[in-house]
């Protein structure tokens, strides 16, 4: 081990700042996109392993706090890891809703610098979660006039119908070899494949991490 790696066995013995915080850098555990930064002490990283969502230190406000606590947007703790320095933690975390406060899916969001980006490149990751998120909340709402609610009122059988219809309409633009018609069947139908998997309780990143294993296993074959 190199002068600059560090063996933790108790989270006393991570390096803390001046003030004794350390950095928490979240992650999102299906798309790998980082979401946000806070800090942590001793104490909030305790309640983080303990509870298994995450709990941060306010250096404004003096106090603790839990992501979503009030606005319902949690993450779920699936790993915690210390850099070579144990001076850094990143903690990988099913996102539930967004994570800045200002709507966005990630506090990233602002762009300083980008080199070879294709005009219609777009952060999909991002968009699917949020869509996700929307659809969730229309399904534990229920507000009236929502175009999703009425799917999931309508039960299995009318989703399944919609989900076919969807299905056969961007079969047929494919057919038809129309590009701009292609692009909004396509999306019709992902977002319907969003709302099915809803109305099972079922989170999109199952799916990913399907086909994450069946990419593994083909690379191995």
């Amino acid at each position: 081990m190199s002068s600059k790696e560090k063996e933790v066995t108790d989270i006393g013995q991570l390096k803390y700042d001046q003030d004794g915080l350390i950095p928490a850098i979240i992650q999102d555990v299906h798309t790998r996109e980082v979401l946000m930064m806070a800090y942590m002490n001793r104490d909030s990283l305790q309640k983080t392993l303990e509870t298994g969502n995450t709990w941060f230190w306010s250096r404004s406000r003096q106090c603790y706090w839990q992501k979503g606590e009030s606005s319902g947007h949690t993450q779920e703790v699936q790993s915690v890891y210390y850099d070579c320095d144990a001076d850094t933690l990143l903690i990988k975390v099913v996102q539930n809703g967004v994570a800045c406060h200002t709507g966005n899916y990630t506090c990233f969001f602002n762009l300083l610098q980008e080199k070879d980006k294709q005009e219609g490149d777009y952060p999909v990751n991002q968009i699917l979660s949020e869509l996700t998120w929307i659809i969730r909340e229309r399904k534990e709402k229920r507000p009236e006039g929502s175009y999703v609610s009425s799917l999931l009122e309508g039960g299995k059988k009318k989703l399944a119908r919609k989900l076919g219809e969807e299905a056969l309409e961007t079969v047929l633009a494919l057919e038809e070899e129309d590009d701009e018609e292609l692009i909004r069947e396509s999306a019709d139908l992902l977002f319907h494949l969003l709302v099915m998997l809803e109305s099972r309780d079922m989170d999109l990143g199952r799916v990913l991490q399907e086909l994450a294993s069946r990419r593994s296993a083909a690379g191995e074959s």
